[in-house]
């Protein structure tokens, strides 16, 4: 039986394409304004506030050690504790691709993904971060690299290439996940939305924001649809399990594509059933 409720609106329309939420050691909610160069954090008052890190803000994780990594547009960069980053070396110079969406592994290492501007087909790629600062190339040739969760047993990663409409998953062996041989955990319907960010529950449950079909779903361990969120406005991004209890999802918004709906860009919130994995964190 799949189960349906509605989010509620948490914040007023703050970003033009918000995403990447991700519940902090801190107990606060962060995400990011991505086009605008923007982390956003929310306080127990609900003031916002913003720290602007670049062109680009397209995905964050903390720290071990404090601060955050943060993908920019063309690499990735530190936020230290007091608000100041520091960029990584470039890692291309071709103007048509920027970063789009992350996670960290149990490792500590930080995943990242890139796409082009106009989502040339083809043109993304995911990087590694490891925690000494050196970057790999781990998969390339991909279109819109986004959605990427894995498992705290270090088992299993979960990735979304958003041109396939494929939630896909990757055996991982010896902390080295085997991109090349993905296989389709889950293949999304056309008519509910392109899959994009993701995050992971307890009991194995992958939550998928459906751009474009106002929607978060959550599939089973066994790619079966169990729960529907749904919201007021067509294009969630991404969502995180979080709260002192992690059973909040949090769920970012977009209002790039409809500039006039009056919530587009607001952070939702929905109580959930499942509790969610504390966010692993970057080692470096």
């Amino acid at each position: 039986m799949t189960n349906s409720k509605s989010a509620e609106i948490l914040t007023r329309p703050e970003c033009n394409h918000g995403e990447g939420p991700v519940w902090c050691p801190d107990g606060t909610i962060r995400w990011v304004d991505m086009l605008a160069g923007d982390v956003l954090q929310l306080h127990p008052d609900f003031e916002i506030t913003r720290t602007h890190v670049g062109t680009v803000a397209a995905a964050l994780r903390p720290r071990r050690t404090g601060g955050f990594v943060v993908a920019i547009e063309r690499g990735f960069a530190i936020l230290d504790e007091e608000g100041e980053v520091h960029e990584l070396p470039e890692l291309w110079s071709d103007a048509r691709v920027r970063m789009n969406e992350g996670s960290c592994d149990i490792y500590g290492n930080f995943y990242c993904g890139s796409m082009g501007w106009d989502a040339e087909p083809g043109l993304g790629s995911l990087y590694r971060l490891d925690p000494l600062g050196n970057v790999t190339r781990a998969l390339e040739g991909v279109s819109i690299s986004n959605g990427l969760a894995f498992t705290p047993d270090g088992q299993l990663a979960y990735y979304v290439d958003s041109a396939t409409n494929v939630i896909s998953r990757v055996k991982i062996v010896d902390g080295a996940p085997l991109w090349a041989e993905r296989t389709s955990f889950v293949t999304v319907n056309p008519a509910d939305g392109v899959p994009d960010g993701i995050c992971l529950d307890v009991a194995g449950g992958v939550w998928v924001a459906l751009w474009g079909g106002g929607a978060v779903h959550r599939y089973s361990p066994q790619g079966q649809l169990t729960e529907i969120i749904t919201l007021p406005t067509a294009y969630p991004t991404a969502c995180a399990l979080g709260g002192p209890d992690l059973l909040t999802l949090f769920i970012t918004t977009s209002r790039l594509i409809d500039g006039d709906d009056p919530v587009a860009g607001a952070l939702f919130q929905a109580r959930v059933g499942i509790p969610g994995e504390p966010a692993l964190l970057f080692a470096g």
